[in-house]
């Protein structure tokens, strides 16, 4: 990584640091904007760089819309079509076409599927959605453009090098290595200070295609950057987004610009490993949240404040019913409170399995590796596997049931009268999650889950799916809880035949269809041996997710 010298005399005799360094001492918390007393040093280059790529393409699209624009029609949800040229007619123009309060309360366009900027020009006959705030992928995208701000503010006040700035599920996250020193809960008054002062700059989002080595340049004074265009980008171009003096690697797309976002708060910060690889460079993260209105954000504090309160890890710990200890990471002790509700809920699945015709199996615990070769799992899956050498063959403790299922149901011949043949087991699987992950009763390393398996021949998947949707819905009743059900099909990256996958991505579907709940298709997403159902639990305030 290119830096500057370690330290140099600025004007007033002030120190300057490198990027990375601090100019002031962490955790001053004043409320103020804690800024850096000058920009880092790798910001105006930057700059300088992107302001004359941006003439260029500029001139290009100028050119481009002369040249090639012609009339187009874009179809609405309502079937409504609209006249527009391409390369000039923008999502944002159609929408204060139909009013000028849709197009204010839209948060991000969707063109033939795909998420697109409201001020990115159309560029062919096209289906387009508008879609607001509480669309999921809406959701994402504006959370996305509240990271950028938040990262904006984080240059400014530490001066360090971004790293990874994406959506979750809740909110928005963005990495920064730092050379030295640390982020404290201190800061976020004056982080949130320089925030809202981005937001009400309402500074726009550019997006602009720009060649890998030109970006290699761009991104010098940052090796993690680097390492992305390096790493994973296959391209001969790719993306950036501007907003003010930040500019960053990002794919987008964002909202129109930053006075969009109404409410702002960061409320977390922790340490982590760069691509969560602990041998790999310690970085700080910074958590974020934001709404298009504050009553949003005084209704999630609110929640947030109520769900200390109903914290599972406050639970169990007030009441005797489970804890963790440094000497086993990520592996629970059941206190003999909470081993009796443990075994009750066995005991309860247990019964619900016989109802339905699962039969219970035992399984070991620890299997050669040439097991998870012949799944395929060794191959996708080793990092997270804990491994041992045993005799100089090399074993691994399972982190699921699925192989070992397997070597039962081919132990011997079988005949077609056996199907379908259901499986059950509450088998102990260890995953090797990493340290920093590590989350109460969410993130484990050692577990139980009430694990089945169902040999069937294709003709019966449709059947057996829908019965385990029943299944499901029949148990989440008894508790009060709600689901999402999403379809993911096959990925780039597969085993088995195509026309087979075809078959029984099929089945599930007609499934999903019969069993009368919504759902939602999840394109290449299914695991590498199968297409999957996935369920999504609405279980506040730790969502939480399984499949089968």
């Amino acid at each position: 990584m290119e830096t500057a010298a370690d330290e140099q005399i600025i004007a007033g005799g002030e120190k300057k640091k490198e990027p990375g360094k601090k100019n002031k001492k962490e955790g001053t918390g004043d409320g103020g904007c804690l800024e850096l007393s000058q920009l880092p040093d790798y910001i105006n280059p930057r700059l300088e760089m992107y302001h004359k790529l941006k003439a260029e393409h500029d001139a290009l699209m100028a050119e481009r819309a002369a040249k090639e624009s012609r009339p187009i029609k874009v179809t609405l949800p309502d079937g409504k079509q609209v006249d527009a040229e391409s390369w000039k007619t923008t999502p944002y123009q159609i929408a204060c076409g139909i009013s000028q309060g849709l197009a204010d309360n839209t948060v991000i366009a969707r063109v033939n599927k795909m998420v697109w900027d409201l001020d990115r020009p159309l560029e062919a006959d096209c289906c387009l959605e508008l879609l607001k705030f509480d669309d999921d992928e809406a959701k994402a995208v504006y959370w996305h453009s509240s990271a950028h701000i938040m990262g904006e503010a984080m240059e400014k006040v530490y001066g360090g090098c971004l790293c990874y700035g994406p959506p979750i599920e809740n909110g928005f996250y963005y990495d920064m290595f730092l050379e030295d020193g640390g982020v404290s809960s201190n800061d976020f008054p004056g982080l949130e200070a320089l925030c809202k002062k981005i937001m009400k700059e309402k500074q726009p989002f550019e997006r602009l295609e720009i060649k890998k080595e030109t970006l290699l340049e761009m991104f010098k004074y940052n090796k993690f950057k680097c390492r992305i265009l390096n790493e994973k980008v296959n391209t001969p171009t790719t993306t950036v987004y501007r907003c003010g003096p930040l500019i960053d690697l990002c794919r987008g797309p964002h909202v129109r610009h930053t006075g969009k976002i109404k409410a702002l708060k960061i409320h977390k910060n922790s340490s982590t490993y760069w691509e969560g690889k602990s041998d790999m460079e310690s970085l700080q993260r910074i958590y974020g949240i934001s709404f298009p209105d504050p009553k949003m954000l005084k209704e999630w504090e609110k929640f947030q404040e109520e769900a200390k309160n109903r914290d599972h890890r406050k639970i169990g710990r007030d009441q005797e019913l489970f804890f963790f200890h440094e000497l086993s990471p990520g592996s629970c002790f059941f206190l003999p409170k909470g081993a009796y509700i443990y075994n009750t809920l066995i005991a309860f699945i247990r019964s619900e399995y016989r109802k339905r015709g699962f039969q219970e199996v035992v399984t070991p615990n620890v299997y050669n590796s040439k097991l998870w070769v012949t799944s395929g799992h060794w191959q996708h899956y080793s990092d997270n596997m804990f491994s041992f050498e045993v005799e100089k063959e090399i074993f691994a403790l399972k982190p699921m049931n699925c192989p070992g299922h397997c070597l039962m149901f081919d132990h011997r011949p079988r005949s077609w009268r056996e199907l379908p043949l259901r499986l059950a087991d509450f088998g102990v699987l260890h995953r090797n999650e990493l340290s920093g992950t590590l989350t109460g009763l969410t993130r484990v390393r050692r577990f139980q889950q009430d694990d089945a398996h169902i040999f069937c021949a294709m003709e019966q998947i449709e059947g057996e799916i829908k019965s385990c949707l029943e299944f499901l819905r029949a148990v989440y009743d008894v508790f009060g809880f709600s689901f999402k059900l999403n379809l993911s099909t096959r990925p780039e990256k597969y085993l088995g035949d195509v026309e087979v996958w075809n078959q029984a991505e099929k089945q599930l579907e007609n499934s999903l269809n019969e069993f009368g709940e919504k759902w939602e298709l999840n394109p290449g997403d299914g695991a590498f041996y199968g297409p999957k159902v996935s369920k999504f639990e609405n279980l506040p305030p730790f969502p939480a997710s399984g499949h089968f």
